[in-house]
């Protein structure tokens, strides 16, 4: 079974190589590595260059000018030929050697269409130090309404599920992973297995946390995408998930 690994880049130098060598360090032998490349103007082309030969042919990359992360993720996720597909973002790296082996394994189970488990956050420069875990044990698609989904740096599906649903809407600005889930969990019933594993670690500061605007965006959109896909909610409901993270934090 191979299992393909998307990354989409855009001056990521400063964080790349924890990514690119967590890959590299993962003990499961059949894996197919596709870095999408927004084209780039500081050195993480040079950063790519010098660790593909250590990929010995597992890494492939372009890099070209894009419509924003998701339209890169759909190139990703058209050029994987992997028969399971996860996206790992270009700040993050995986939390353990064996994640992708782990996986694997429950993927033999023809049942299951994707898994999902748990992620933490650390801020830049404390890697040892975990500020927020996200666990994805309780949910469950009733509470897509109020914003909760899987975290997604650890979703990894079947290539089937994509040729079947389709790619990531692109004209969302932050929120088209959220719709993506809704999509699947309510439109097509995927059949999801929870792992109780923490998949990858990730730095603080992401594009929909960033600020006010950010975040008024990201509830606007997870809105939309629930109205999309037949799922009552409201503003005031997705504003919900924002007192569950609460519960998250680590001090």
């Amino acid at each position: 079974m191979k299992i393909s690994i998307i990354t989409a880049t855009y001056n990521s130098e400063s964080t790349l190589s924890d990514t690119l060598s967590s890959v590299l360090k993962q003990t499961y032998p059949n894996i197919e590595y596709l870095i999408i490349d927004g084209a780039s103007t500081d050195g993480t082309i040079a950063l790519i260059d010098s660790y593909e030969p250590l990929f010995n042919g597992k890494l492939k990359w372009i890099s070209e000018k894009d419509q924003g992360i998701y339209d890169a993720m759909n190139k990703g996720l058209r050029m994987a030929t992997g028969d399971v597909i996860g996206i790992l973002n270009s700040d993050d790296y995986f939390t353990s050697t064996d994640i992708i082996e782990k996986i694997a394994t429950h993927f033999k189970d023809e049942e299951i269409d994707a898994v999902y488990g748990d992620i933490h956050f650390i801020k830049d420069g404390k890697p040892n130090k975990c500020t927020r875990y996200y666990s994805s044990e309780r949910f469950s698609p009733r509470w897509l309404r109020f914003g909760f989904m899987p975290a997604h740096p650890s979703f990894y599906a079947r290539r089937s599920v994509y040729e079947l649903a389709g790619y990531y809407k692109t004209d969302y600005k932050i929120g088209a992973d959220f719709e993506m889930m809704v999509r699947l969990f309510k439109r097509y019933n995927l059949r999801a297995k929870y792992l109780k594993m923490d998949f990858v670690t990730m730095r603080t500061g992401g594009t929909s946390t960033r600020n006010i605007n950010s975040r008024l965006t990201l509830l606007q959109e997870d809105v939309r995408a629930c109205k999309e896909n037949g799922v009552y909610t409201n503003l005031l409901l997705t504003c919900i998930k924002y007192l569950y993270k609460v519960f998250e934090l680590r001090w």
